[in-house]
């Protein structure tokens, strides 16, 4: 009997990517995959939860996967992530056509899931306890073959008042090192060079399984394996990054000169009712000291606009903020009233109409102050991994681009390249967010 196809949608963050890589890896030797969801017999939706927007593109994405058992081979439609761990069997009283329907802790079920569906025709919800174990084992990489996510912890323990991912992937845990390192050196065997190690807070790597933060030597043995060219840290932070990981960053070549630091916001008041552990002088004192250790690294953050109570005194100090210190890459985000959190029930919401406004402004000063710092970066010589090409151009990544949420360089095909290569790139224009380059003189790899 031929092998049923799968095929996968995956939406929301890179940590619900790598979730759609193991589940991938759990079902491979079962079943054939498949990147074409119009010729898939079974097709998985990995849906998004975190604020309403990614909601509805779950709930969508759901429907339109839906209509493909009326116009294509789909015979299973499968849902999954944090969206169906949150809401359970609403989604599938609302969606009668989703078969089976699984939480974030459920990837290992899969396979008998399936069987037991194809041999009773019957629903099926199974959704565990978030607060146990990590989902762990082998991968089928979605990334360029040269670059892969690695999670080292799960869940998160900060519970800020906007947030409902703790009741989602549940209390912070961390992976052991030597799980992390065996995936690290089964992923070079593939041919990875780039690791980009995620966790809904990087920073509090080991506290709950070595008693004391462990991110740095994490890293110092992660940099240690051989195949590995460059090493990337997203959600740091601030008010836990200590001196040790700072001088980690400074002084490991692997290590590229870039951190993303989530802070949200810089007013102390709204810090505080964000139930963040922080506030403006203790973010700001952290970006001066790692300008200063880490000279020319690369800082990325993301900011809420729209919080409740915030008021133009709180935001024109958010903007003045974003001037004074022009972070390289800044996302912006409208406050996303989530029920079950804290904040959905504060007093003086902020009308989205305003929200919305506030967040373009920010976008206009972050716009302008990314086309003011490219065009410093003319005649520049950058080491850069390529990703492809489009064509015309070969596509590539310096140390300050994080996959698909930063800029790109686009590369003048006057060289032959190979994907993963690493060379050194002369920037010669720049196109708002992104640059052009020629490869100069010859490979650094």
């Amino acid at each position: 009997m031929n092998k049923y196809k799968v095929g996968m949608v995956s939406l929301g963050c890179d940590k619900n990517r790598v979730d759609s890589e193991l589940i991938l890896g759990t079902i491979n030797k079962f079943y054939e995959i498949t990147n074409n969801a119009k010729e898939a017999d079974i097709i998985i939706v990995n849906t998004c939860g975190f604020i309403e927007s990614a909601k509805q593109e779950s709930i969508d994405t759901i429907l339109e996967m839906a209509e493909y058992k009326n116009k294509y081979n789909c015979k299973m439609l499968i849902a999954t992530g944090c969206l169906t761990q949150r809401y359970g069997d609403e989604l599938l009283e609302l969606i009668p056509e989703i078969d089976i329907l699984m939480g974030v802790n459920d990837y290992m079920k899969l396979h008998k899931l399936i069987l037991d569906f194809i041999k009773t025709q019957r629903r099926v919800s199974s959704t565990s306890y978030t607060d146990e174990g990590i989902n762990e084992g082998e991968r089928i990489l979605t990334t360029k073959t040269h670059t892969a996510y690695v999670r080292i912890a799960e869940g998160c323990n900060n519970f800020c008042t906007y947030c409902i991912i703790p009741k989602i992937r549940g209390k912070f845990r961390s992976r052991t090192k030597e799980s992390i390192l065996n995936e690290v050196k089964k992923l070079v065997d593939f041919g990875v060079k780039e690791i980009i190690l995620i966790a809904q807070d990087l920073t509090n790597y080991g506290v709950d399984i070595y008693n004391k933060k462990n991110l740095h030597e994490l890293i110092r043995e992660i940099s240690e394996v051989e195949g590995i060219e460059w090493i990337r840290l997203l959600y740091c932070y601030p008010e836990e990054i200590t001196d040790e990981l700072i001088e980690e960053i400074a002084t490991n070549k692997k290590v590229v000169k870039y951190l993303d630091l989530p802070i949200q916001h810089i007013s102390t008041k709204i810090l505080r009712q964000m139930a963040r552990k922080t506030n403006k002088d203790t973010i700001i004192n952290k970006i001066e000291l790692l300008r200063k250790k880490v000279p020319g690294i690369a800082l990325r953050t993301s900011l809420i606009v729209g919080f409740p109570g915030e008021t133009e005194e709180d935001f024109n100090e958010l903007k003045e903020f974003l001037t004074d210190y022009k972070l390289e890459n800044v996302g912006v985000f409208a406050y996303s009233q989530e029920e079950g959190t804290p904040a959905a029930k504060m007093d003086n919401q902020v009308e989205d109409d305003v929200k919305e406004q506030r967040k373009e402004i920010l976008m206009q000063i972050q716009r302008k102050i990314v086309k003011e710092q490219n065009k410093l970066k003319i005649d520049n010589i950058y080491d850069t991994i390529i990703d492809g090409n489009n064509g015309e151009y070969y596509i590539g990544r310096n140390y300050e681009m994080s996959p698909e949420i930063d800029g790109i360089i686009f590369i003048k095909k006057n060289t032959n390249l190979k994907i993963g290569d690493i060379v050194k790139v002369k920037i010669t224009d720049v196109m708002d967010y992104d640059l052009i380059g020629d490869v100069f003189n010859e490979f650094s790899k």
